[in-house]
């Protein structure tokens, strides 16, 4: 059991609401956020437990930005917490976040959970995200539920939306004019899909490159013609 998890399990105080397999994941990609000065963006206050969460396991140092639709949030302000409100599927609104937040290490989006608001977050503020940050977005199961706008291989969800990712990392091998080097390239790392959760991790990348070390066993001619024979001729 991480630090998480035993916080979640002996918290007492507001309310926390986590299917259980998310604390794994969160220590996994915010351990190293750890004790530092961290700024965390968290769509979806609610009772504000997830706040005090955050606040106990990264520490003293860090800053926390809720943002919330319901006006009742502001008051769940103290030390080391913002609150913001606002409409999530309002790009003006997520623009003033970029404006009024110094910076972003960690976003995390817990809102509403519709298509329209996770895509509109993602897209204007992940280009605001630390160029070494963390984006991640939870209970992606509502991308097969038509409530909130989703269904299975709908193009309109949000885990349609995001297979295109996978596309854009690997860019850099394209022999298409379709898909092209973009700034999403060359500031993501790696993609992790879990259930219910995607992480993106960023850190400026170049283009890859491969390196050979060693002397070779076989005739490079050789090896190259078996290669063709197998694969390119059929």
């Amino acid at each position: 059991m991480n630090d998480l998890e035993k916080y979640f399990t002996e918290n007492t105080g507001k309310m926390i609401h986590k299917w259980k397999h998310y604390f794994e994941i969160y220590d996994r990609h915010f351990s190293r956020f750890r004790n530092t000065d961290v700024h965390i963006v968290e769509f979806g206050v609610s009772h504000g437990g997830s706040l005090q969460m955050w606040k106990e396991y990264f520490g003293p140092r860090c800053k926390i930005f809720g943002v919330d639709i319901n006006p009742h949030c502001k008051e769940l302000e103290e030390d080391q917490v913002q609150i913001f409100i606002g409409d999530q599927e309002d790009r003006n609104f997520l623009k003033s976040l970029s404006e009024q937040i110094p910076r972003i290490d960690i976003l995390i989006d817990d809102g509403g959970h519709t298509m329209k608001q996770q895509i509109c977050t993602f897209e204007e503020l992940f280009p605001y995200i630390d160029k070494n940050g963390t984006y991640l977005c939870e209970d992606l199961h509502t991308s097969y539920w038509a409530k909130w706008g989703g269904g299975y291989k709908k193009p309109s969800s949000f885990i349609e939306y995001s297979k295109k990712f996978i596309d854009y990392i690997n860019a850099w091998h394209s022999k298409t004019i379709k898909l092209k080097v973009t700034e999403f390239t060359r500031s993501v790392h790696s993609l992790h899909f879990y259930d219910s959760i995607l992480v993106i991790e960023k850190r400026p990348i170049e283009k890859p490159f491969q390196l050979k070390s060693g002397e070779p066993t076989l005739p490079q001619k050789s090896l190259l013609k078996r290669v063709e024979e197998r694969f390119l001729k059929k």
